[in-house]
């Protein structure tokens, strides 16, 4: 034992077990600060779920668990509200030996371990339509070619509120219809992110703001200094994942903030075509829709607006008549109320999407169009009927729903892959990282040796047992690989597409005959979705097409 330790030297203390921290500051004041902890710059690759094979040793594992994080400063430990117990490790090894570590030596006694198989992270974004970032702006709103795939099939279908939904765009009704709210979702490019996030143009995002000003109708949309200030006046709002939230030009000065007067208090709903053939409901929408006369001729009115307007244009056709008592108190309702529980509808949407309930990331949502309803006898009492807990609700199931009338894509964690090879061993190389969808990089040789050093991207989901296959198809021509987090990367695949043309049919066959229901052969992205909502015990869409059903014997084989 020693009284004091000198700057610079090295020493062991003792007695700190029940410390449940990877790091801790000694100090002899009270008062001293803390110092920051370690950062390795690595983050997790491999992740699963661990649970007991007996109920009675659950305790026993969280303690386990608890010592283990402790001890080994790159495993990371969750608990989620699921009950899951998830352990985070570096890579296969690692998580081989700290399963190890976990069952022999942190539980106290040997215990059996179910261990999931490996778990990988998506997110969910979307992409642009065909003719959506041309000048073509109200031909691309007033299109009637029909919805998307995934919007009529299950279990995609379900999602409330998918028939007010059309290209990207959906109408909200808060629960009762006292207000509703029209958005729409756009992508949004990591470079566009970044420059709203830093408040300049980054290197290279010009292209992408220019774009993105073009579909939002922005003025001087060929300038990408003036089309960021007015994506920064535009109440934005940004979350950590890549996504932002911004208003209509219509929203921020209350020419798109309408107050509907209605005997009942509750806003237009137009019928749509599939409720158009509902004959329980008929009679109902009808005299809905007859009660809110004065509601529909707002509900044109806005949509005129949205035809017209966008984000930073010019709002010449406002004018001071439409400024009345009752519009007044709508726009006071909307900023004092409602917009603040907008912003928490909006990250709650961005928490899970509707295709696999993985994380948003890489879309921006407009706010187009608010409608509150007020009784005609006394408008100005009735229109702060609307909670925030309303909004959030209805917002989130509009963004979810606008996401699924737009073409859907998954986003992936890109790896990269750092190894050394012999000229004999390139083939073989080569051709795994193409089974598994890896980009060579840089190749180049080794000062003084025959050895290639490689550098290459691959998919996190394909990087599984990426080891032994190298060295067993290259016959130890390969050393070990090196894998490392580089960036998110958008898979480039429709997971809904099917082949639809002549050509198509013949290069990829019928679905009928390729056995799946969905789509065609070899559609990487519609393979992760159906697995990521099987783990999670979600409803996912059929596989199979079974023909002739009826034919199928179902009695018992008698002998």
């Amino acid at each position: 034992k020693v009284n004091s330790v000198p700057a610079g030297h090295i020493c062991a203390v003792y007695d700190l077990e029940d410390l449940q921290l990877k790091t801790v500051t000694l100090c002899d004041s009270s008062q001293g600060m803390p110092i920051r902890g370690f950062h390795h710059g690595l983050k997790p690759l491999v992740k699963v779920n661990v649970e007991p094979v007996s109920a009675s040793d659950t305790s026993i594992l969280e303690k386990g668990l608890v010592k283990l994080a402790l001890a080994d400063a790159s495993v990371e430990v969750t608990a989620t509200s699921k009950g899951e117990r998830l352990l985070s490790c570096l890579g296969e090894i690692h998580l081989e030996q700290a399963i190890h570590d976990l069952e022999t030596t942190y539980c106290g006694k040997e215990i059996k371990l179910r261990v999931s198989s490996q778990i990988v992270d998506f997110c969910e974004s979307t992409a642009w339509f065909d003719r959506e970032t041309t000048n073509e702006f109200q031909q691309f709103f007033d299109d009637t070619s029909p919805p998307l795939r995934q919007v009529s099939i299950p279990p995609y279908c379900y999602e409330e509120g998918i028939g007010n939904a059309r290209r990207g765009r959906c109408r909200a009704l808060l629960s009762g219809r006292p207000a509703a709210i029209s958005i729409r979702v756009v992508p949004l490019a990591q470079k566009v992110f970044d420059s709203l996030k830093l408040g300049s143009v980054v290197e290279g995002g010009e292209a992408d703001i220019c774009t993105l000003g073009k579909v939002l109708r922005c003025d001087h949309c060929e300038d990408a200094e003036v089309i960021l200030k007015t994506l920064l006046s535009s109440g934005c709002t940004l979350d950590s994942n890549g996504n932002a939230m911004i208003e209509t030009t219509g929203v921020r000065n209350g020419s798109c903030i309408k107050a509907v007067l209605s005997d009942d208090g509750e806003v237009y709903v137009p019928v749509t075509s599939s409720q158009s053939h509902d004959t329980s409901h008929k009679d109902e929408d009808v005299a809905t829709n007859n009660d809110a006369e004065g509601g529909k001729k707002v509900y044109e009115y806005i949509q005129s607006r949205i035809r017209s307007g966008g984000v930073g244009s010019a709002d010449s056709t406002f004018t001071a008549s439409e400024t009345d008592a009752s519009n007044i108190a709508a726009c006071k309702v909307w900023r004092n109320e409602m917009s603040g529980s907008a912003v928490a509808g909006f990250q709650l949407a961005m928490r899970s999407g509707p295709f696999c309930e993985e994380p948003v990331r890489g879309v921006m949502v407009v706010l187009e169009a608010v409608e509150i309803a007020a009784k005609a006898a006394s408008p100005k009492q009735n229109l702060s009927s609307v909670s925030g807990g309303m909004v959030v609700a209805a917002l989130c199931s509009g963004i979810r729903c606008a996401l699924l009338s737009r073409p859907a894509r998954l986003v992936e964690r890109q790896l990269r892959l750092t190894l050394h090879s012999s000229f004999t061993g390139l083939g073989p190389l080569h051709a795994v990282l193409s089974r598994r969808r890896g980009k060579v990089l840089t190749d180049t040789m080794v000062d003084g040796t025959d050895l290639i050093s490689i550098t290459a991207m691959l998919p996190q989901a394909e990087s599984f047992h990426l080891a032994p296959e190298l060295l067993k198809e290259s016959s130890g021509e390969v050393t070990a690989p090196e894998l490392v987090f580089s960036h998110w990367e958008i898979l480039d695949e429709d997971p809904f597409w099917i082949p639809t043309s002549l050509e198509e049919r013949e290069d990829f066959g019928e679905i009928l005959m390729s056995g799946d229901s969905s789509t065609g052969i070899k559609n990487n992205a519609l393979k992760y979705i159906r697995m990521v909502r099987d783990r999670k015990g979600l409803l996912s869409d059929s596989k199979k097409i079974v023909v002739a059903a009826e034919k199928q014997r179902t009695l018992a084989r008698k002998k």
